[in-house]
């Protein structure tokens, strides 16, 4: 992991990034996590103590609060030296959601010559990744639990199964126990996952990361689009402060990027911040 220092902050109070971060196919927002929030620092100190060990890990969390980041950051603070595979599961397609998680053999497809790993595949002796995994279906659950426990996948139209080795790290932005309630997600395979757990707090839960993160979005976009960096006004600065950020880091990163753009002074001011009564 990579420790560097947002604006006018201190080095006691780093953001996590990525020094690889330009061939990261995360977006700008996905790249950084701040953790100067006593809120953000205890979730720190939980998630540093969670990577090390061999348990599968749930993290819960809004849309748009960094939930893959903090994943891959798990993987990263581990000892394994295989893939981190993320996957989408509200992508996943239904009729072939067993060849994508498990692979198949060759031949299993029309016009399949090769064979395919499947996810699993990809990420033994690594983490795999399930961002929304309440999206999967019931009966992929049960064989995705099963390969969990049992370290071992069986392709679709193969006669053996194959050996793997793969942490999870699954997240949602729901209480899971209440589709366990509902009948809409696998009892057992939500127990498992509980082992880790970590419960990523909203942008509005965090007021003390809201300003470095603003400022760490103005400093790359400037960077990126070869502007001068502007200041963000005190004026500014409270109106950010004061939003409730129901679109979390996701939010707030789209409107430093607006700010940027339609700003032509030295600052940042609330008129250029395009939100509610500040248009």
């Amino acid at each position: 992991m990579s420790h560097s220092t947002p604006l006018n902050q201190t080095p006691t109070q780093p953001l996590l990034t990525f020094p690889d971060a330009e061939k990261s196919p995360l977006s700008i927002r996905a790249k950084a996590l701040v953790f100067i929030d006593p809120r953000s620092r205890r979730l720190r100190e939980e998630m540093e103590q969670l990577a090390p060990l061999d348990l599968p890990v749930l993290i819960r969390g809004e849309p748009g609060t960094g939930k893959e980041l903090l994943a891959r950051h798990i993987h990263r603070g581990s000892d394994r030296s295989g893939l981190f595979v993320s996957v989408n599961c509200g992508a996943v397609s239904p009729t072939y959601a067993d060849a994508e998680l498990f692979g198949y053999a060759a031949g299993a497809h029309s016009g399949s010559v090769s064979s395919r790993a499947g996810w699993f595949g990809s990420a033994t002796g690594g983490t795999l990744y399930l961002d929304e995994i309440a999206d999967l279906a019931l009966s992929i659950q049960i064989k995705l639990l099963s390969a969990l426990e049992n370290h071992e996948v069986t392709r679709v139209g193969a006669q053996q199964p194959t050996p793997v080795d793969v942490r999870l790290v699954a997240a949602t932005s729901i209480d899971l126990s209440l589709a366990v309630a509902a009948g809409k997600f696998h009892e057992r395979l939500y127990r498992y996952l509980s082992e880790g757990r970590l419960d990523l707090p909203s942008l509005r839960e965090q007021p003390g990361n809201i300003l470095p993160l603003a400022e760490y979005f103005l400093g790359i976009y400037s960077q990126r689009l070869d502007f001068d960096m502007p200041l963000i006004s005190e004026a500014a600065q409270q109106v950010l402060e004061a939003h409730y950020w129901p679109g979390n880091t996701r939010e707030l990163e789209n409107v430093i990027h607006f700010a940027l753009l339609v700003s032509s002074g030295a600052e940042i001011l609330p008129e250029h911040l395009n939100l509610p009564g500040k248009r």
